[in-house]
This record gives structure tokens, C-alpha cells and sequence, in this order.
């Protein structure tokens, strides 16, 4: 008799690691270098799943944020429920604020963790994924990498970055909170292009990009925070977007 499995199976299934993985050398490059990508981190099946998910079953809403108009965010319903001329403000905003270099952002996100506290979906994929990124194996694979035992928990966020969406400069500095890694679990297309942009990318005192990781399906980056990075612009050419989760992961 065939049963149907139950969540923390289907969970496990969408967050199931690759154990071909070199936990000792991921080690090694994340204590050199304060940040990581590491490619292929979960198994083939579990993270074509979680791709899906994110591009047919998630209701995205916008976040933006316009220099000191902002930041701001709108679930999918209300987004929807915006006048044209409105969205079209919004945009307008937030490409001038980037132009006076002030600090500014615009993507489309699923807040994972609002979700789950105020019982959005109940019981759904992107539930079940979050209560696993903050329970074993996810969250010993990130104190192993990280040498930061203390680790306790995680926030999460599913982001869509379309063309025209980006994010600008700016470095975490929330240490005070209790963040002390960021996380990007990549699913974007297998083949992204360079010029589609969506980097994550470190900057140094004098702006120059010391690291850049494209986009990738299957990968998860992991940075110590505080530490200056952006993610470059979507230009309006690309033809998908960078799917994602993101968060940090905390000590309290």
C-alpha cells in the first residue's frame, strides 16, 4: 500500500546535500577568503525540485527601495492591486535614487520566514524548506564550513531578480542582531549568460570587484558579514531571471 510522505520526507528530498562534497576544503577556502561558492551543494533531483517550486508555485511579491524612500515591500496581492502609473512611480523612484548613487534596490520575493510565522501556506514547499535550512543536516553543513559552531538558526527569503532588478551596495552590518553569515542557495538557469548580470559581487574600500559569483543552479554561496557586496544589475536583454533563497544565518 502506497502512503503519501510526509512533509519532513519531502523536505529532506528538496534539501537533500550532495555527499560528495569536501567539507575540509570548503573549510579551508572559506577561513582564506570570508566567503564561498560551493557548487553542486545539493543532490541533482532535490534541487530541480526546488527550482520548480520557485518558478511555477511561488506568489511573488516587490521589494524596492529608493535612497531614504524605503525600504519597501508588497506581497503578491497587493502588488497586483497597484494602479499602473503607481508602478511605474515606483520604478521611476528607484532608478533615480541609483542614479544619485544613493542606496537602492528592486526584486520581486517571497519572505519565507514572515510566511511561515504568520502561516501564509501552511504546510507548504517553501515552509518545509525553511524549517530545514534551520535544522540538520543544511545547518551542519554551514557551522562546519563556516568554523562558527555557535550558528543557531536562519532567516529566509525566496528572490526573483527579472530584468531591470538589482541591488545596490552594501555590506550587512547587522551584527548586532545576531547575523553572522549570508547565504545566496542559487537556482538559477543551468546556462546563464555573463551579460544577463545578477552577480553577486564583493567590493573592496576603492569599489573594485575583489570577487564575482554568476549565478549559477545549484550553488550556495556563503559570506561573513559585515562585508561590502552588491548584486549587479538584470539588464532589460536577459531573457530570465535569477532565481534564489537567501537570508543569514545567526548566533541569536
Amino acid at each position: 500500500m502506497s502512503q503519501t510522505p510526509s512533509s519532513a520526507d519531502q523536505a529532506l528530498h528538496l534539501l537533500a546535500l550532495n555527499p560528495a562534497l569536501d567539507r575540509s576544503a570548503l573549510r579551508d577556502r572559506f577561513t582564506r577568503d570570508g566567503r564561498i561558492q560551493i557548487r553542486d551543494v545539493l543532490k541533482l533531483e532535490s534541487a530541480r525540485e526546488l527550482r520548480s517550486i520557485l518558478a511555477n508555485q511561488t506568489p511573488w511579491g516587490m521589494a524596492w527601495s529608493a535612497g531614504a524612500d524605503g525600504p519597501k515591500a508588497l506581497t503578491a496581492k497587493e502588488f497586483a492591486a497597484l494602479a499602473p502609473a503607481e508602478r511605474q512611480r515606483i520604478g521611476t523612484s528607484v532608478q533615480t535614487a541609483a542614479q544619485r548613487g544613493d542606496y537602492a534596490f528592486a526584486y520581486a520575493r517571497y519572505p519565507m520566514l514572515d510566511a511561515y510565522l504568520g502561516g501564509w501556506m501552511p504546510d507548504s514547499p517553501h515552509d518545509i524548506v525553511f524549517e530545514h535550512i534551520n535544522d540538520a543536516p543544511f545547518l551542519d553543513l554551514v557551522r562546519q564550513v563556516t568554523s562558527i559552531p555557535d550558528l543557531v538558526k536562519a532567516d529566509a527569503q525566496a528572490t526573483f531578480y527579472a530584468p531591470t532588478h538589482f541591488l545596490s551596495r552594501h555590506n550587512d552590518s547587522h551584527v548586532g542582531e545576531g547575523w553572522r553569515v549570508a547565504y545566496v542557495l542559487s537556482l538559477a538557469p543551468d546556462d546563464w549568460k555573463p551579460d544577463w548580470g545578477g552577480y553577486l559581487n564583493f567590493l573592496d574600500a576603492d569599489g573594485d570587484i575583489v570577487a564575482g559569483y554568476r549565478p549559477r543552479f545549484n550553488a550556495l554561496s556563503l559570506f561573513r558579514v559585515p562585508q561590502d557586496h552588491h548584486v549587479s544589475y538584470v539588464p532589460p536583454f536577459a531573457p530570465v531571471g535569477r532565481y534564489s533563497i537567501t537570508g543569514w544565518f545567526r548566533d541569536s
